[in-house]
């Protein structure tokens, strides 16, 4: 059996959704739900490491444009809101 592919990182937070919600019905037999689990964690390392991989992109574009993070003080008056 082949595995789909994953396309890009909303399809997969769809499809991730989507499994989660029917391992959370419990009408799945145990072979069908172990494979939604691992088509799950398939999903969900993809995602993490496009995560990462856009966290890397970012700092680097930080450090080129010398951007710096907004003080803690614009934070903590916008929790106040």
């Amino acid at each position: 059996m082949t595995e789909p592919s994953i396309k890009d990182f909303e399809g997969a937070i769809a499809e991730l959704e989507t499994i989660v919600k029917k391992l959370e019905e419990g009408d799945a037999a145990l072979e069908q739900s172990l494979a939604l689990y691992e088509r799950g964690v398939q999903l969900s390392r993809f995602c993490h490491a496009r995560l990462e991989e856009a966290e890397r992109r970012i700092e680097i574009l930080t450090e080129r444009g010398e951007l710096k993070p907004a003080p803690a003080t614009l934070t903590d008056d916008a929790e106040r809101r």
